[in-house]
Parts: C-alpha cells; sequence; structure tokens
C-alpha cells in the first residue's frame, strides 16, 4: 500500500457530521472513519477527507487517525498541559514538569474500535491519578474533559474513572519518547477503553460537575468505551 502524504504543517480542517455519514455510504464507518474499516478503502478516503490520509496503517501494528487536515506539531520546550475548573490549584505544566513527577511505567494491548488490536505496547508517564493530587479536586467535581492541541478533538472521563491506576499521561512509547504521529510530546492513554478515549496531542484537562461527551460521542460512539463491553463490539477485555 502506497504511503499518502499530507501537509503537516498545519491544525487543518475538523471532520465534519456530513462528511462522516457521507463515509457511512461509502461503507466506511467507526473512529477517524467508522466501525467497518477497510484498509482498501484507504487511498479513496485519503483524496476525499485529507484530514483522514492518515488511516492506512503505520509503524508497529498501529493504524494512525486524525480528524484534522495533519499532525499538528509541538516541541517539548513549547509544550504547556493545563489543568482547571474544579480544582483547589489550578497548573500549568511545561513538559519538564511533568518529567519530575513520579513515573510509572504500564505495558498493556492497545485495542482500537475499528477491530485492530497491539498487543504489549509499553508506556511511561505520570498516572492521571498523580496529577490530579497535584492540583488537589474539589468535592463538586465529577467528571474530566481532555483537549487537544489540534484545536478539534476532545475526550471525557469521569473522576472514578480518572483514578484508575490505569490511565496514563504518557510521554513514552516502546522506550522512547512519543513521536507526533502517535499523539506526542504529550497524550492520554486509557488502558481499558477504546482507542478513542486515549486522546492525542494533550494539552488541557477541565474538571467539571457533569460529562461532556468527546468528539466521537457526539457523532454516536459510547461515552463509556470499555472494551468488550460497549460500541456494540465482543473483543476481549484488556486487563
Amino acid at each position: 500500500m502506497t504511503e499518502t502524504t499530507t501537509d503537516t504543517t498545519s491544525k487543518g480542517t475538523p471532520l465534519g457530521r456530513r462528511l462522516v455519514l457521507g463515509m457511512v455510504g461509502l461503507g466506511v464507518v467507526g473512529i477517524g472513519v467508522g466501525r467497518q474499516l477497510s484498509e482498501g478503502l484507504s487511498n479513496t478516503v485519503a483524496s476525499v477527507a485529507p484530514g483522514l490520509a492518515s488511516v492506512i496503517p503505520a509503524t508497529g501494528g498501529f493504524r494512525i487517525y486524525t480528524v484534522t487536515n495533519g499532525y499538528p506539531e509541538m516541541s517539548k520546550a513549547d509544550y504547556r498541559l493545563t489543568v482547571t475548573g474544579l480544582v483547589d490549584r489550578e497548573l500549568t505544566l511545561t513538559f519538564d514538569d511533568i518529567a519530575a513527577l513520579p513515573q510509572t511505567g504500564i505495558t498493556a494491548d492497545f485495542q482500537c474500535v475499528t477491530g485492530w488490536r497491539v498487543n504489549d505496547v509499553p508506556w511511561s508517564g505520570v498516572l492521571l491519578s498523580d496529577l490530579l493530587r497535584e492540583s488537589g479536586v474539589k468535592e463538586s467535581a465529577r467528571a474530566l474533559r481532555f483537549l487537544s492541541f489540534d484545536g478539534v478533538y476532545t475526550e471525557s472521563l469521569t473522576l472514578e474513572q480518572s483514578m484508575q491506576p490505569d490511565v496514563l499521561v504518557a510521554t513514552s512509547m516502546w522506550g522512547k519518547p512519543i513521536t507526533r504521529e502517535h499523539g506526542g510530546p504529550v497524550r492520554l492513554y486509557v488502558v481499558p477503553m477504546y482507542g478513542y478515549k486515549s486522546l492525542k496531542w494533550l494539552s488541557g484537562i477541565e474538571l467539571g460537575a457533569t460529562v461532556v461527551p468527546g468528539y466521537w460521542e457526539q457523532l454516536g460512539y459510547d461515552v463509556d468505551a470499555w472494551v468488550g463491553e460497549s460500541n456494540g463490539r465482543s473483543d476481549d477485555p484488556i486487563t
């Protein structure tokens, strides 16, 4: 399969609901483009939707999806992560600040809602629960909303889900810095949920009183995206 090159210097244009529905008509349905993603349609999708030019397989068994025209770029020196909302102390963290916090390694499978799975991927970074302890959480907080520096993608978790020991603010993958294509320099990794919950290019965490559905949930995906227990799928759970 021929690799498709995209303009990766711009945040690009978000993929609209009309375009997604049009792809459903092509038989392309699921995260990035649908639940029955076909390799044979990758080049067709790329020509129809520049923001989806990365649905072709990438190294390591991953397929890399983006809902904008290309991958956003952020250097470690310029990176900032904000923690705001219903917290005791609002935080603005540099990459070095995150690296200075206690680090945790997790090796687990990565399961996409479209069906593919990559086994035993080693990640490291800061447990989200540890980061929340740094900021302090107000009693009224019930949910977290995650923002991407692509300017479009969002995700959410309940506070209870966020405090579990398998939710990571990740800075390393396979023992190396997370690449731009995989969501670096910092991304979210939610072990027991489908990949669309593991937001790439993490730039902000907002604590609020209610769950705000993320990008794909607004297009019909399950908010609680447990592997094997949601989105009409029966994949083996990730433990």
